[in-house]
């Protein structure tokens, strides 16, 4: 949705000494465009991969003079932009999930469909692997992981079943997760229309293992605080998890801090956002032919109109 999201920039970044941060930069796509289109625009890319950091310097060369790289998760941003200098910036980009950079690398393990070590890490200097959930978590814990990250009717099932398959052999690979899934699943549910069975364990490990919810929970308050007037936030998010967090953070934004039946809204009180998309904006069809990755996409964006005295 890369045209929609220039668009939403657009107001806010068609000036002089404007600044955007693109938190989740993964390999420049978006952050090559917003510097093409926007010349007087200065970008600070955050990535907690250091890979995907290394990648994008390519890409992002022509624009070195006006790009900042930093090795830092989203909701480290307060601290990134202290650290420059930067009070306030313009506009804030999160496109969230797993990168392509990630899912096209076999060894990173975050693909059911190719056999690797089990990862998933998105940043591999640190951190607990897929593996070590897996072979360590009581069946009641990975349940609930399975559970919740995604949402995963028989959780239950899956994380008996891992726990018993780890008694006689450490679940390490892929494959083998998919296999055990598969297996444990009812023969009559194991491919309906959401896919390889796996897909939603698959996730809720990732999830787990990046802290990625919770990570979502904290960046969205410190990106939006980070907007001066007239500043916007555009998010991506691509499972109903994200977008749930999402939308709250923007609408609770966007809404006065007084009861609603109140009949007039006090000074001070008035909302500090402006929601800019009506729900979730998803792709066109034309776009997930040409990006098959891009289906689950939803959009949604806001502008900060005041600021709390």
């Amino acid at each position: 949705m890369l045209d929609r999201v220039l668009a939403l920039l657009a107001p806010a970044l068609d000036a002089p000494r404007t600044v955007v941060v693109d938190a989740t930069l993964g390999l420049g796509g978006h952050a090559g465009a917003i510097l093409a289109r926007f010349g007087a625009t200065r970008l600070v890319g955050l990535d907690r991969d250091p890979d995907a950091l290394t990648a994008s310097v390519g890409r992002l060369a022509p624009y070195e003079t006006r790009t900042t790289l930093v090795h830092a998760v989203y909701d480290e941003l307060p601290a990134v932009l202290e650290r420059l200098g930067l009070a306030k910036v313009d506009g804030v980009l999160l496109d969230l999930g797993v990168s392509s950079l990630q899912l096209d690398e076999v060894d990173r393990g975050f693909s059911y469909s190719r056999d690797a070590p089990l990862d998933m890490r998105m940043d591999q200097s640190a951190g607990t692997t897929a593996a070590d959930v897996v072979n360590t978590y009581p069946a009641d814990r990975l349940a609930r992981v399975i559970a919740a990250y995604g949402e995963e009717r028989f959780a239950r099932r899956i994380a008996q079943r891992m726990v018993r398959e780890r008694a006689v052999s450490p679940i390490e690979t892929t494959n083998q997760l998919a296999e055990l899934v598969l297996a444990a699943v009812p023969a009559a549910t194991r491919y309906g229309p959401g896919g390889h069975p796996a897909r939603r364990t698959f996730q809720a490990l990732r999830i787990e293992v990046n802290g990625e919810l919770d990570t979502l929970a904290r960046a969205l308050p410190a990106a939006i605080e980070a907007l001066a007037v007239g500043g916007r936030i555009v998010v991506l998010a691509y499972h109903s998890l994200e977008d749930r967090l999402v939308k709250r953070a923007l609408v609770a934004g966007a809404s006065a801090t007084v009861p609603e039946d109140l009949p007039i809204v006090p000074a001070g009180h008035e909302p500090e956002l402006r929601l800019l998309t009506r729900g979730a904006e998803r792709p066109s069809a034309d776009e997930v032919e040409r990006n098959s990755r891009a289906a689950s996409a939803r959009l949604r964006a806001a502008t900060r109109v005041r600021r709390a005295a």
